[in-house]
C-alpha cells in the first residue's frame, strides 16, 4: 500500500492530540501495519511519555539534520509492538528553527523505509510549528472537544488546512459526556460535526482511564479490558484504515451494545 502521512492537529491546546496520536498509532500497529509517530512539538515533547519510551530516546531529528546520527538511531521501536516506532523532532527545552525543507526531507526518508502510516503530532497553535507540521502531510485528523472555544479554534485550523491544500480532513471529537449532552449542557457530536463541516472519524467519551494510562506510559488500547474510550479509539483506527466499523453512540448509550463490542475487540 502507499504510505499515508497524517497530521493530527487541533488549534487549541489540551484537547487530546497526543493521546489521539499514541492510541491511533498503537491500534493501527496492532492491526499489522508499519507505523511511525513523529512528535513535532518542538521543546514540549510528550508523545514519548504516553508510550513509556522517554528513557530510550538518545537522539532526535535535530541530531539527524545536523549529521550527528543516522535516522535509524533516532527512530525508537516500541518493544511491545516492534512495527511501531517514534521519532522526536527535538529534546525537551530545546528550540530550533526547523525549515519546511527539513520536514519534507524527513518525511521523504521515512517513506523509503516502507512505513504504511506516518502520524505527525502537531504542536498547538497556528504559528510556524503548525505550518511545519502540516507541510508534508497528505491527510489531517482534526481533534476538538465539544466546547465552543475548542470548536472555534478547530474551525480556524480547518480553514488553514484547506488554504494550504490539505483537503482530506477527518474530525475526532474528544471528551464527550453523554450525561451532559442529554441535559443539553454540552453540544452533541452531531452538532459539532455540522458546525465544522468535516467528516466524522470518531467520538471519544470522557474517561478517567486516560490519566491513568498517561501516567503509566501505556496507551488505552493496550489494556486487556478496554474502557469505552479504548473501544472508541479502536473503532476510529479501524475506520481510518478502511475497515467498516460502528461509531459509538455516546448520546443514547446501550450497555448491551458496549458489552458486545468490548467482547469482540478483546476476544473474551
Amino acid at each position: 500500500m502507499t504510505c499515508r502521512t497524517i497530521v493530527i492537529t487541533s488549534g487549541k491546546g489540551g484537547v487530546g492530540k497526543t493521546t489521539t496520536t499514541a492510541n491511533l498509532g498503537m491500534s493501527i500497529a496492532r492491526l499489522g501495519y508499519q507505523v511511525v509517530l513523529i512528535d513535532a512539538d518542538i521543546g514540549l515533547r510528550n508523545l514519548d511519555l504516553l508510550l513509556g519510551l522517554e528513557n530510550r530516546i538518545l537522539y532526535t531529528a535535530m541530531e539527524v539534520f545536523e549529521g550527528e546520527c543516522r535516522l535509524d538511531q533516532a527512530l525508537i521501536r516500541d518493544k511491545r509492538w516492534t512495527n511501531l516506532s517514534i521519532l522526536s523532532i527535538s529534546k525537551n527545552r530545546q528550540r530550533y528553527n526547523i525549515s519546511r525543507k527539513n520536514i519534507k526531507m524527513l518525511i521523504s526518508s521515512l517513506k523509503k523505509r516502507n512505513y504504511d502510516y506516518i502520524f505527525i503530532d502537531c504542536p498547538a497553535g497556528i504559528d510556524i510549528g503548525f505550518l511545519n507540521a502540516i507541510t508534508a502531510a497528505e491527510e489531517a485528523i482534526l481533534v476538538t472537544t465539544p466546547e465552543i472555544t475548542s470548536i472555534r479554534d478547530a474551525d480556524r485550523v480547518a480553514g488553514l488546512l484547506e488554504a494550504n491544500g490539505l483537503l482530506n480532513v477527518k474530525l475526532l471529537v474528544n471528551r464527550v459526556r453523554a450525561d451532559m449532552v442529554q441535559k443539553n449542557d454540552m453540544m452533541s457530536v452531531k452538532d459539532v460535526q455540522e458546525m465544522l463541516g468535516v467528516p466524522l472519524l470518531g467520538a471519544i467519551p470522557e474517561d478517567n482511564q486516560v490519566i491513568i494510562s498517561t501516567n503509566r506510559g501505556e496507551p488505552l488500547v493496550l489494556k486487556k479490558k478496554l474502557s469505552l474510550s479504548g473501544i472508541a479509539f479502536e473503532n476510529a483506527s479501524r475506520r481510518l484504515v478502511g475497515q467498516k466499523d460502528y461509531l459509538l453512540d455516546l448520546e443514547t448509550p446501550s450497555n448491551e451494545f458496549f458489552y458486545k463490542m468490548q467482547k469482540f475487540l478483546t476476544g473474551s
